[in-house]
């Protein structure tokens, strides 16, 4: 008695072990991080988020590479980020810093922690409307601030200020600001540039290699300061680069009815 042929669209019940590791890795950063933060080191756990985002952004170019991507892949990098980028940071910043608001009051000390919790809210809805957008959006930009882009100005900003000793006040005033302020973004349609159809080709301009080079010299000798001012660039450079696209979208349509007038 022979056998039933297996159906050929059969699911594979295995997962592919490489990008997930990375994607595990990931989270596992993101998870010392909230551990560090509670045990008051709160740079190593600044420092634990930036390594959640290089093996994240390790996992889907393994994937792509090896030729592994899976839907299970992609669903467990969301959570993966979900907890790296937005759960952690938001901790970081609340034991760091917006805990210590209700010093000036009730107020003040449910407004720290609903600072951190509106950031939260904001990294879930951004990465939920990222996976509703997959093959639909332009890949060479993001629609509202990457989630580990707001992680890394936040946490870039929490281990400058531990770094150097900033006055408390200072970042008893800007913690909030830089909270809430990243959380909308995420869900804003400003649109960022992903850099992921760059390089356009294998081949680079020479500038690039001493860029990149004077670059990792100012990483070595200040991490946090650079970092800080990397993150801060890219932040603004969303409403920069969305108000250049309006500008050129109304130039483009006064020319239309300037055209429209003259051949009439």
């Amino acid at each position: 008695m022979s056998t039933p042929p297996v159906p050929a669209n059969k699911p594979h019940r295995g997962i592919y072990l490489l990008p997930n590791l990375f994607t595990t890795g990931a989270m596992f950063a993101g998870f010392y991080a909230i551990i560090a933060a509670i045990g008051g080191h709160f740079s190593d756990a600044a420092i634990a988020v930036f390594v959640a985002g290089i093996l994240d952004g390790l996992d889907g170019r393994i994937a792509r590479l090896t030729n592994t991507q899976s839907e299970f892949g992609v669903q467990y990098d969301s959570l993966s980020d979900m907890v790296s980028f937005g759960v952690a940071p938001a901790l970081v910043m609340y034991t760091w810093t917006l805990k210590s608001l209700q010093d000036f009051g009730p107020f003040w000390g449910k407004f720290g922690w609903c600072a951190a919790f509106l950031y939260t809210a904001c990294a879930a809805l951004r990465l939920a409307r990222f996976n509703t957008q997959v093959g639909m959006a332009d890949k060479r930009y993001f629609q509202g601030l990457a989630s580990p882009a707001a992680a890394g100005l936040a946490m870039s900003f929490v281990w400058a200020a531990t770094e150097h000793a900033f006055d408390q006040r200072l970042i008893q005033i800007l913690a909030p600001v830089i909270s809430i302020v990243a959380g909308l973004l995420m869900v804003s349609r400003v649109r960022y540039y992903s850099f992921k159809a760059w390089p356009l080709s294998d081949r680079v301009p020479f500038f690039w290699i001493p860029l990149v080079v004077l670059i990792l010299i100012a990483l070595a000798m200040e991490p946090s300061g650079v970092l800080l001012a990397i993150a801060a660039s890219y932040v603004l450079s969303g409403p920069a680069l969305t108000l250049w696209g309006l500008r050129l979208r109304r130039e483009k349509r006064d020319s239309t009815r300037a055209e429209e007038r003259v051949e009439k």
